[in-house]
C-alpha cells in the first residue's frame, strides 16, 4: 500500500499557492451532462493505497475496491532490489513480503493495472535499493541496469499477471531534470520494451506521464518539450498512461480542467488511461511550503464529473482514482520530515477520514452501475 511520499511536485507548488474564490455552500449542483452516459465504455477503479496503517485498514481497502470498482492498481514504487538483481542474490525479505501480500489479495474478478517505478522520488535518478543506495552506472542505459530492471519487471509480471503494465512512472519529469539522462532513459526503455514484447506480446505496456507537467510546462521552450513528450508517448506506448493532479497547477474550475483534457486529446493518437488522478475535497494549508489551496467537496465533484464525461466521450480505457478514502490515520504515522509532503494528497478521497461518503462518491456509484 505504499506510494512514495516525498515527491517531485515541490518545485511546481508555487503555481498553486493562490486562493480561489471560496464556495460558500456545500450543496453541490447536479451535473446533467453526465446523463449522456447511458452505458459506460470505460473501467473505473482505485489504487490500493490504504487509509490507515493497520491490517484491518488494508483489508478494508481491498474490500472497498472489490465492491466499488472493476479495475484497480498496484503501485510498486518504494524501492528496487538492485543488488539482488545484479548479483543474482537472495531478494530482500521486505520486498518479497510486500509483493506476496499484495498477490495474496489479488481481486480475480477485476482487471489489474501494475505500475512500477524506475525513477526515484523526485524523478531525477534511479529509485534506491533497500539499503538506500543506487547501483553505479556510466549511463542510465548501461547493460547492468537494463538487465536488472528487466528481471525486476519479469518477476513482478510473473507474480501479478497484470492486465496492463506501466513499466516506469511519471517519466516526463526526468526530462525536466536532465536532458542527458532523458536521452539515456529513452535508450534504456526502448531495449526493455522490446524484450518485454517478445516475452509478453499481448500485455499492453506504457510509461506514465504527468499531465500537469506536460500541459503548460514550466520550461524555457515549452513547444519543444510538449512535442518531445507527445511524440514519445504516441510512438512508443500501447496506451497513454496519464497521472494528473489538477490542484498542482492551480486548476479549480470545470473550464480549467477541460482545458487540460482538451490539450491531452489534441496531443494523443493512442488509447488514453488515467492511471492515477484525484482532487482535493478540503482546503490545503502547509505553512512550511507557504501553500494555501482552497477547495471543497463540490470542486472535487466537478473534477470527477469532468473526468468521467471525458472518459466517456473520448473512449478512455480506464480511470484510477488514487485513494478512495482520506488517509488521516496513515498520515499520523508518518515521520515528521514527511508529514508536510504527505499532507498534499491526504484529503482527496471520495470518502472522508471517517468513512463518510462525499458527493463525489454518489457520482462514482451512479456511473459505475451503468
Amino acid at each position: 500500500m505504499i506510494k512514495t511520499i516525498s515527491y517531485i511536485l515541490l518545485g511546481i507548488l508555487f503555481l498553486s499557492s493562490c486562493n480561489k474564490d471560496n464556495i460558500s455552500t456545500l450543496t453541490c449542483e447536479d451535473n446533467n451532462s453526465l446523463d449522456v452516459i447511458t452505458q459506460r465504455n470505460f473501467e473505473m477503479g482505485f489504487s490500493t493505497w490504504s487509509f490507515g496503517p493497520n491490517e484491518v485498514d488494508k483489508e478494508q481497502t481491498y474490500q472497498f475496491i472489490e465492491s466499488n470498482a472493476d479495475i484497480y492498481s498496484e503501485q510498486i514504487d518504494d524501492k528496487i532490489p538492485w543488488n539482488a538483481w545484479i548479483n543474482n542474490s537472495t531478494l530482500p525479505t521486505e520486498f518479497t513480503n510486500n509483493i506476496n501480500y499484495r498477490v495474496s489479495k489479488r481481486l480475480n474478478n477485476h482487471k489489474l493495472l501494475l505500475s512500477v517505478s524506475l525513477l526515484n522520488t523526485d524523478r531525477s535518478d534511479l529509485l534506491e535499493d533497500y539499503g538506500g543506495s543506487i547501483p553505479a552506472y556510466s549511463a542510465l542505459n548501461d547493460t547492468s541496469i537494463e538487465n536488472a530492471y528487466f528481471k525486476h519487471l519479469e518477476y513482478l509480471i510473473s507474480k501479478f499477471n497484470p492486465d496492463y503494465l506501466v513499466i516506469a512512472m511519471e517519466v516526463n519529469e526526468l526530462k525536466l531534470k536532465s536532458e542527458t539522462k532523458w536521452a539515456e532513459y529513452k535508450l534504456l526503455m526502448n531495449n526493455i520494451r522490446n524484450r518485454l514484447k517478445i516475452d509478453y506480446p499481448n500485455l499492453p505496456l506504457a510509461e506514465s506521464v504527468t499531465l500537469h507537467n506536460w500541459y503548460n510546462p514550466e520550461v524555457t521552450h515549452p513547444t519543444d518539450f510538449i512535442s518531445e513528450i507527445s511524440n514519445y508517448v504516441n510512438q512508443n506506448m500501447d496506451f497513454a498512461a496519464i497521472s494528473y493532479y489538477p490542484f498542482f497547477k492551480g486548476q479549480h474550475t470545470k473550464s480549467e480542467f477541460q482545458q487540460a483534457f482538451d490539450f491531452l486529446h489534441s496531443e494523443v493518437t493512442i488509447p488514453i488511461a488515467f492511471v492515477e488522478t484525484t482532487h482535493l475535497a478540503e482546503n490545503l494549508e502547509i505553512s512550511s511550503f507557504n501553500l494555501n489551496i482552497e477547495s471543497d467537496v463540490c470542486e472535487q465533484k466537478e473534477y470527477l464529473e469532468t473526468l468521467l464525461l471525458n472518459a466517456y466521450n473520448q473512449n478512455y480505457e480506464f480511470i484510477i482514482w488514487w485513494a478512495y478514502r482520506d488517509y488521516d490515520k496513515l498520515w499520523e504515522t508518518f515521520p515528521p520530515e514527511y508529514k508536510d509532503v504527505g499532507k498534499l494528497w491526504r484529503d482527496t478521497g471520495l470518502l472522508d477520514e471517517n468513512g463518510t461518503e462525499r458527493p463525489s462518491f454518489t457520482v462514482w456509484k451512479e456511473i459505475l452501475e451503468k
